[in-house]
């Protein structure tokens, strides 16, 4: 896999072109301060009547509806929702994206399931930063930077890579490296963690192991520490060096477990489940439902959020939390800011 450093980029492609960012959550904060603070024109494309625009001019930048955005800019980022996006694109955008724009997104999933399809005349790229918007601006300010993955779906232009390339070092994304893949692999790969691991199956098994212990009678505060509070713990030691780093570090009884015991909680069933997943990503059967859902109206995903915010592994764990200030303290979420 092709990875770029600081030394193989310059923002020079992106000098005398106005960038406009299509949202201002997350990464769209992220995207539009760390592009202005490294020389860059930006535009923040917000509906008016939305909770961000006044987010963003606090923070000092010109704000304009999406379709004025898109018309005043060379470089097209889209940073919404990924059901909200072939909407904007069409309702908002389209008439303003003319032959030799670039159109840009932080992650794959509508051009690569063509719910949204540009012109041919129009170069698209992905700079998808592999961390959340909040750390992308954190480290960018620490003068460091988040890796980042960079795709090239069409290039026009005979440029893309470049323009790419340029728009990752200006959010900070070449002091780490950027990673060339493609939107195929990104959106599926992607969609894939955050269901199988990361999202999905962090989840259950967290609150798994919590019930698990709170029906054979033992304390909630005590099934909240081991199952959920020590997940940081562990991730950490394997953030930072790797599974081995983590097992190095613990005790030799939970090395023994660990090895002995893991598999038979991830076994020939949660495998099995995880290639139907896969499956059901790559023949687009996933896109499509959450897509559903969302016209919808999403009553499913409604109910979905109201039962688990009802389980008890959240009260217990706000409770314990209010006894942890340093928790609170430094967050990388303010959303009262982004």
């Amino acid at each position: 896999m092709k990875v770029y450093h600081d030394s193989d980029a310059e923002t020079a492609p992106l000098e005398g072109k106005t960038v406009a960012v299509i949202g201002y959550g997350s990464q769209g904060h992220a995207h539009a301060n760390n592009l202005r603070d490294s020389g860059i024109d930006v535009v923040v494309g917000l509906r008016k009547d939305g909770g961000s625009w006044a987010k963003a001019e606090q923070a000092g930048h010109t704000v304009l509806e999406p379709a004025e955005a898109a018309a005043k800019a060379e470089v097209v980022m889209v940073l919404v929702p990924d059901e909200l996006g072939s909407e904007i694109y069409t309702r908002d955008l389209v008439a303003g994206m003319t032959d030799g724009k670039y159109l840009a997104f932080g992650h794959g999933f509508n051009i690569h399931f063509d719910l949204i399809v540009p012109s041919a005349g129009i170069n698209v790229f992905m700079v998808a930063p592999k961390g959340p918007g909040h750390l992308v601006r954190s480290e960018y300010e620490n003068g460091r930077g988040v890796p980042c993955l960079l795709a090239v779906h069409q290039d026009p232009s005979g440029d893309t890579r470049q323009v790419g390339l340029a728009y990752a070092k200006a959010i900070g994304g070449t002091r780490a490296g950027v990673l060339e893949t493609t939107f195929k692999e990104e959106t599926e790969t992607d969609l894939f963690g955050e269901q199988s691991v990361l999202c999905g199956g962090l989840t259950e098994l967290v609150r798994a192991g919590y019930e698990t212990l709170v029906d054979a009678g033992y304390s909630p505060e005590m099934a909240y520490f081991e199952c959920l509070h020590e997940v940081k713990l562990i991730v950490d030691l394997m953030y930072e060096g790797g599974i081995a780093n983590m097992r190095y570090s613990i005790s030799n009884t939970a090395e023994y477990g660990d090895m002995t015991r893991g598999k038979r909680i991830i076994g020939k069933e949660s495998r099995a489940a995880m290639k139907e997943i896969l499956s059901e990503i790559q023949s687009g059967k996933f896109a499509e439902e959450w897509m559903t859902e969302h016209r919808v109206g999403s009553p499913h995903f409604g109910e979905l959020r109201t039962e688990a915010e009802k389980h008890p592994i959240e009260a217990v764990g706000s409770k314990l939390r209010s006894m942890m200030p340093w928790l609170s303290s430094g967050r990388l979420v303010d959303r009262s800011k982004n």
